[in-house]
This record gives structure tokens, C-alpha cells and sequence, in this order.
């Protein structure tokens, strides 16, 4: 749904140039959550712009659905980018404007008559369950629910593709809880393609399908959530499951990438008479499933053994290089 290849961003200033994006490829497929996470600073915001082209890049294409968006200028453009919403941060409502009023700008201005305005309107309203606050202000409203206005606007054309900037940031958790249901729901009834970004691993937990660790304007790791929980090295694992340093003589570092019922520590001491002592971990639900990660000493004759058991059972083992 979304393909973007070598896209490079720089920024000319006065007296220097600023590098905001070196030679990113971003593939998300169609129907998927995909989450860009990454610090201030990292890039994020200018990729997400440079998706709906409200940011022209330096160099790379962009297609969505198929379509190159970086071929296109004017009312094509303009045409195109109908297909993609886009919910920002902090919301940006017309202060001037209800709920409805606000819900129904794009509309307005995509030339859509009353009626039918009216109409889909009260059914964006429901969709994000704020009917009884179409008459409402934003002054009189929530965060959460300004942001739910937000998305509903984001949502009044149609689109095929939605962009969300931090879009969960300024909220509190519980109110972030709600909006993350609502964007996966979203995903799941309309079969919404998603692409966010985050400062928030928690997010990137919660309900991204595929992901990628953004710096300095380049991924440093990108793929599918429960396939880098099982790639050694992953830089999402660890920034997932900080767990304390395996750095000491015999410790490995176990990542389980599904729910598992067999006591396999203990099966480890009974069937290759090694001492096994957990010194860490963690259980998260990631994309609905179940993942932990370990840190555990094993020693014994039949270490090497004990080991190469885990790994046939399909778990990733690690090992402290130091």
C-alpha cells in the first residue's frame, strides 16, 4: 500500500544544510499497522511527510496504492492525497467550529453536498462513539476526545491509508489505551492501512503488525514485530525487554516469540543435569501474542547439549560474547 524507495530529505538553511532523511525504504503492506519509533530529532515527522508528500523529498519515490505520488503535482496531487488521512498530534481543530463542523471541513471542501455530508458525518460520529457530541466545541472537549474528532475528520474521505502523528503522545495513559483500541478496531472494520510514528515502545507493543527503529534519518532495524523478537541481535528486543546485562560466564539470553506451557528450565536440569538459574526477565503481550525473554546462567558438562534443546524447540538463544 505504501512503497517508498531511497527517499532523501535535506534541508537547506542559511549557512548549512541539514540531512533529515538518508536513503530510507519504507514497505508497508496493505491492511497493516506499520510504527516508525525513534527520538527526537530521528526523522520521524519528515518521513511521515514525505508519505503524503506535504514534504516533496530531495530524491526517492513515493507510490501509494500504487500510484506515484512523487510524479504527481496540483490538482492530482491534491486528488490523490484524498486517499490519505492524516491525524496530528495535537489535534489542529477549528476552534470556531462543532464537532460535526469539523468533521465535515474536508468534505466541505471536496465539494460533497449537505445531505450527504450530514449523512456520513453522523456515521464517523458513531464510528468513534461521540454522536452525543456533535453539537459540541473543542473547548468542551477531552483530549481523548478532541483526538477521536480528530481521527473522524482524518477518516471523512474515505481514505484507504491513515497517517498518525504521535498521535497519542499528548494523552495520558488511559486515554492512550482507548485511542490505540480505537485505531487497531479502525484497522480490523475497515481494513484501514496505518502507518504511525512513536516515541513509545508501548505503542509499538500494542498494536503494530511491523516496525521500524529510526536514527539519525535512516532504519537502523525494520520488519515484521514477532519476526525481529526472534532475530538475534534485535535492537527492538532489547528496547522491548530491558533486561539486565548477560554478560556474565554461561549466560544466555532466551527469547520465547510464542506462549509456551512446558516447564523447559526445569527440563533442562532433569534431562541434561545442568544448574539453571534465572537472573531475569519479562512476559508482554506484543501483536496479540505472547513473547519473554530470559536471562539465564546454565552450567554443566552438558551445557552445549542443553542449549542446542531450547533451539530445537524454536526458541532464540543468545549468547554473552563477553
Amino acid at each position: 500500500m505504501i512503497n517508498a524507495v531511497g527517499l532523501r530529505k535535506v534541508y537547506r538553511l542559511k549557512d548549512r544544510e541539514v540531512l533529515a532523511l538518508d536513503g530510507v525504504d519504507l514497505h508497508v503492506r496493505q491492511g497493516e499497522i506499520y510504527g516508525v519509533v525513534g527520538q527526537s530529532g530521528a526523522g520521524k515527522s519528515t518521513l511521515l511527510r514525505c508519505v503524503n508528500l506535504l514534504e516533496r523529498p530531495t530524491a526517492g519515490t513515493v507510490a501509494v496504492d500504487g500510484e506515484d505520488l512523487t510524479s504527481l503535482s496540483g490538482a492530482r496531487l491534491r486528488a490523490a492525497r484524498r486517499g490519505i488521512g492524516m491525524v496530528h498530534q495535537h489535534f489542529a481543530l477549528l476552534s470556531s467550529r462543532t464537532v460535526a463542523a469539523n468533521v465535515a471541513f474536508p468534505l466541505e471542501i471536496a465539494g460533497v453536498g449537505r445531505a450527504e455530508r450530514r449523512r456520513r458525518v453522523g456515521e464517523l460520529l458513531e464510528l468513534v462513539g461521540l454522536q452525543e457530541k456533535a453539537r459540541a466545541y473543542p473547548a468542551q472537549l477531552s483530549g481523548g476526545q478532541k483526538q477521536r474528532v480528530g481521527i473522524a475528520r482524518a477518516l471523512a474521505s474515505s481514505p484507504k491509508v491513515l497517517l498518525s502523528d504521535e498521535a497519542t503522545s499528548a494523552l495520558d495513559p488511559a486515554t492512550t489505551e482507548s485511542i490505540l483500541e480505537l485505531l487497531r478496531d479502525l484497522n480490523r472494520e475497515l481494513g484501514l492501512t496505518i502507518l504511525l510514528i512513536t516515541h513509545e515502545m508501548d505503542v509499538i507493543k500494542r498494536i503494530c503488525d511491523s516496525a521500524a527503529i529510526m536514527e539519525q534519518g535512516v532504519f537502523r532495524e525494520s520488519g515484521k514485530v514477532l519476526d525481529l523478537l526472534a532475530t538475534p541481535g534485535s535492537l527492538l528486543a532489547r528496547s522491548l525487554f530491558p533486561l539486565p546485562p548477560a554478560d556474565a560466564p554461561g549466560v544466555v539470553t532466551i527469547t520465547y516469540p510464542r506462549q509456551f506451557d512446558e516447564p523447559l528450565m526445569s527440563e533442562l536440569t532433569r534431562r541434561f543435569d545442568v544448574d539453571v538459574n534465572v537472573l531475569g526477565g519479562a512476559v508482554e503481550t506484543v501483536s496479540g501474542q505472547s513473547v519473554g525473554r530470559l536471562n539465564v546462567g546454565i552450567q554443566g558438562a552438558n551445557r552445549a547439549a542443553a542449549l542446542a534443546y531450547l533451539k530445537d524447540k524454536g526458541l532464540l538463544v543468545e549468547e554473552s560474547t563477553r
